[in-house]
C-alpha cells in the first residue's frame, strides 16, 4: 500500500474516531438563541384581518380622533386627509377609480375598514410606528372613515364594530381568472416585435391611454 493510501485510510479512521467521540457534543446547541413564549411573541403578533381578528380591546370615534388625529397626523396628511406635498390624500376621490387618473384614498380604494386599523396601528405616525394606545388608533380610524362620509361622527369604532363597515369600494375586487398552472418561462424568441402599449404616469403610476398622454 502507498504511502499516499496509507495516509488517506489514516485520516479517515481518525475522523470516524472524532466523529464517534464528539457525537453526544454535536447533538448539542451551539447556544445560540433561547426559548421564546407567547409574551415575547405577543409584540410581533399584530395582523389583523378582514374579519377582524386580531382587534384588541378599546374604542373610539371621530371626536375623539380629530385631537389625535390634527397633532400626530395633520402634518404630513393634511387638516381633512387632503394630503401634504408627496403625502397620501386620505380622502374623496371615490369617482375617480373609473377615470384614466385613478386615486387611491382610503374613501375611494380600501376593501376593507379593519385594513385601515391595521396599518395605523403598525406603521404610523411616520417616524414614531406602534407608539399609539388602541384607543388612539380606533379614535383616528373612525376619524378616517367619517371624513370620507362612511360613518358618522358618533359611531364607536371597537373590534365588534369595525368589521362591519363596508367600504365603498368592498366589492371593487375581483379574483384572478387566469388558469392556477405553472408553465416554464420563456427565455428567447418570445414575441415577433416588442412594442409599448402604455406608460406609467401620474402619481399613482396609473397607465396612459389617451394619445396625448403618449
Amino acid at each position: 500500500m502507498s504511502r499516499s493510501v496509507k495516509a488517506t485510510v489514516t485520516l479517515l479512521l481518525g475522523l470516524l474516531i472524532a466523529y464517534g467521540s464528539n457525537k453526544e457534543s454535536m447533538a448539542q446547541t451551539y447556544g445560540l438563541g433561547s426559548p421564546t413564549n407567547e409574551k415575547e411573541i405577543a409584540p410581533w403578533n399584530i395582523d389583523v384581518g378582514p374579519d377582524g381578528v386580531g382587534l384588541p380591546a378599546g374604542q373610539g370615534t371621530s371626536q375623539t380622533g380629530e385631537p389625535v388625529f390634527l397633532d400626530k397626523c395633520a402634518a404630513c396628511h393634511g387638516v381633512f386627509g387632503e394630503g401634504v406635498g408627496r403625502f397620501r390624500a386620505l380622502i374623496g376621490e371615490k369617482s375617480s377609480l373609473t377615470s384614466d387618473r385613478p386615486v387611491k384614498t382610503v374613501g375611494s380604494y380600501w376593501p376593507y375598514a379593519t385594513t385601515l386599523w391595521d396599518y395605523i396601528n403598525r406603521a404610523m405616525p411616520f417616524g414614531n410606528a406602534q407608539s399609539l394606545s388602541a384607543d388612539e388608533v380606533y379614535a383616528m380610524t373612525a376619524y378616517i372613515l367619517a371624513m370620507n362620509d362612511i360613518i358618522t361622527e358618533d359611531e364607536v369604532m371597537n373590534a365588534e364594530t369595525l368589521p362591519k363597515v363596508k367600504m365603498p369600494n368592498r366589492d371593487g375586487f375581483v379574483f384572478a381568472t387566469g388558469p392556477d398552472i405553472k408553465v416554464d418561462a420563456c427565455m428567447k424568441n418570445c414575441v415577433d416585435k416588442v412594442t409599448i402599449t402604455s406608460r406609467a404616469t401620474g402619481n399613482n403610476g396609473a397607465p396612459a391611454n389617451t394619445e396625448q398622454d403618449r
